[in-house]
């Protein structure tokens, strides 16, 4: 199970018992009216092509007819009489110019488009039904969350507020934690709004409220290929939107080519037999039998014929364009979706991460507020740090799922990943589809942009070799330096720190500078870039600076060093042993002489040191 079963809250929760996603879709796809309208057009459709099949059968026509007639004629006296009779009447068509054929594979086309956008329909209600699932779930622990979130600020405003009745705290800071209350506070109802909002949807595309309990689903990664460019080939084949556009191309190309009967002859055998008594006045009974083949070519209609040609090769013009975007569409949908799922994927353990190191230095600053040693603004700050912590992996939890099913809707197979279908319903192969004549992939490639899954997370080296090693202003040096030299070469490279200027920064070292704890240069430089990388300002600020020059050439500093980030400070003693490099000074060797004094909370450490919220050695620190 990739998600926990959330916490519940009852002004939020329908009466109904607990379910699963698979009930929720279900139910979704079954009720939704947008689906239900899908499927009758569908039933409609089979019909429809049954009405043109007909067609190919003759007509037949029975006529009977009974009536009093007055018959007036030049000197004769006029005539009064009954007149009745009966006609039976069979029409064959024999030849049209292929319009029944052709309009019967356009509704043979059709019917497949109708059945395409029923499973089209069915896979997005699913999508919407699992999103709809996770969101419910998503904001019923996102409130759960800042249920506790409030909870804590208002622990310490309670603490803060006993100090202040004390007489023993500032009320300034009383009024800084009711502050920081009343915004918990407010997170906490905008989250319960969000809960009321995404609950409302999951009514609208299910049919029914939320149950009480939630089963929370598993990932949905079966089916899911390796690379998009395969995942798009068999979203060609499988999305129902893609083929639905298909299918109506083949079906305006069947319509365009009826509209050519028009300049055809008709042909059809008509036979008939009538029976008539007391007909135009003659008494008794009349019989008449015919059989004949009659032909029908019409010669001239205004130019209305080949008016209708025109306009229905471009209604087909029109439908290769609409096919055309749906591949567009697929093309973006699939691969944003599918590479959603590789960085999150990715972030989440950054996330995860991030929110193990808060949660660690939210107790350590809780301890040390309790005996002092922080400020509440310390205290306050980190809580909210966890709060946003957890927030973000919360979330990103939730859209990595999302994603999943994202994915699988587009491919056209969320449904039988969910094992969920729909009664009844045949498949395309059933219904005739034959995609001998037309390749999906041919008309949409399989292309798709570089995602964030080939971009490399060791970005030191790139780093190092996009900005080269730009030299500082060069410091003229006499032939016997003063320590004022050295001095000014020593303030420019803690400037060039401070700035986060790597460039500069590395200018400052010689080409003979050997790194400790036995690291290459290479390696040594590639660390570097990665802490000049971090977010945050940082000082570099130097104390107690003592100068010896043995000669020309060289020289030696040793001073205290702070360093201060966002996160960190140190305080350590440093030497630095320069040299003379291309009429500079540059550092040759850079000691740490004793460990550092240091308190170092992380707000984001690297993959490899997860499980350690510091390193106590000084060679192997990385935040100087």
């Amino acid at each position: 199970m990739f998600l926990s079963v959330m916490s519940l809250f009852p002004a939020f929760a329908g009466a109904q018992p607990s379910a699963t996603l698979q009930d929720a879709v279900k139910k979704a796809i079954i009720s939704n009216p947008e689906v239900q309208a899908r499927w009758h057009a569908f039933l409609s459709s089979r019909h429809e092509q049954d009405v043109a099949r007909g067609g190919y059968l003759p007509r037949v026509d029975l006529t009977t007819n009974v009536g009093r007639e007055n018959l007036e004629q030049p000197n004769l006296p006029s005539t009064h009489y009954t007149r009745r009779g009966a006609a039976l009447s069979l029409n064959q068509m024999i030849y049209d110019g292929f319009a029944t054929r052709d309009e019967v594979a356009r509704l043979a086309y059709a019917k497949l488009v109708r059945y395409y956008e029923v499973l089209d329909a069915s896979e997005t209600i699913a999508l919407e039904a699992v999103q709809a699932y996770l969101d419910v779930l998503r904001y019923r622990e996102l409130s759960a969350l800042t249920q506790a979130n409030f909870a804590q600020h208002e622990q310490v405003f309670r603490q803060i507020q006993e100090r202040v009745q004390a007489g023993v705290g500032r009320r300034v800071d009383l009024e800084q934690a009711g502050g920081r209350l009343a915004l918990a506070q407010s997170n906490m109802l905008t989250e319960a709004s969000n809960l009321h909002d995404v609950s409302a949807r999951y009514l609208r595309i299910v049919g029914e409220l939320p149950p009480g309990e939630m089963i929370a689903p598993e990932l949905l990664e079966q089916g899911i290929p390796s690379n998009v460019e395969e995942a798009l080939k068999l979203a060609y084949q499988g999305n129902p939107g893609f083929n639905a556009a298909i299918e109506n191309v083949r079906s305006a190309q069947a319509e365009a080519r009826g509209r050519q009967a028009n300049f055809q002859p008709r042909v059809d055998l008509r036979a008939s037999q009538e029976v008539a008594y007391n007909d135009n006045g003659v008494a008794g009974r009349r019989d008449d039998q015919v059989i004949e083949l009659v032909l029908n070519y019409n010669l001239f209609k205004g130019g209305s014929d080949r008016a209708l040609a025109k306009q229905y090769a471009e209604r087909l013009a029109q439908s290769k364009e609409l096919r055309d975007k749906a591949c567009r569409d697929l093309r973006q949908t699939l691969s944003i979706a599918f590479n959603n799922i590789h960085n999150l994927s990715r972030q989440l353990g950054f996330l995860d991460q991030h929110q193990l190191a808060i949660e660690k230095a939210r107790e350590a600053y809780r301890k040390q507020f309790d005996i002092g040693q922080r400020t509440l603004l310390d205290l306050l700050d980190t809580e909210n740090e966890y709060f946003q912590a957890r927030r973000a992996y919360l979330n990103a939890t939730y859209e990595h799922a999302i994603a999943h099913a994202r994915t699988l809707a587009g491919m056209g197979d969320l449904l039988s990943a969910l094992q969920v279908g729909r009664d009844g319903l045949p498949t395309a192969q059933e219904l005739g589809q034959d995609r001998k004549e037309v390749d999906p992939a041919s008309q949409c490639p399989a292309e798709a942009p570089q995602g964030a899954t080939a971009v490399s997370m060791d970005l030191a080296p790139r780093a190092i070799e996009a900005a080269p090693a730009r030299s500082p202003e060069p410091l003229p040096l006499p032939a016997t330096p003063p320590p004022e030299t050295v001095q000014q070469a020593l303030t420019g490279w803690a400037a060039a720190w401070s700035a986060k200027d790597f460039p500069s920064y590395r200018a400052y070292y010689a080409s003979s500078f050997t790194p400790e704890n036995g690291r290459t240069l290479e390696q040594w430089a590639s660390d570097r870039a990665v802490l000049f990388a971090r977010p945050g300002a940082i000082t570099v600020g130097i104390d107690g600076l003592k100068v010896h020059t043995p000669d020309a050439n060289r020289a030696t500093v040793e001073f205290v060093q702070t360093y201060t980030s966002p996160n960190y400070r140190d305080v350590a003693t440093k030497r630095l042993d320069w040299v003379r490099e291309d009429n500079r000074w540059k550092i040759q060797r850079e000691q740490m002489l004793g460990a550092p004094k240091q308190v170092w909370v992380p707000n984001l450490m690297k993959p490899a040191a997860r499980k350690k919220l510091a390193r106590k050695s000084a060679n192997d620190c990385k935040c100087d």
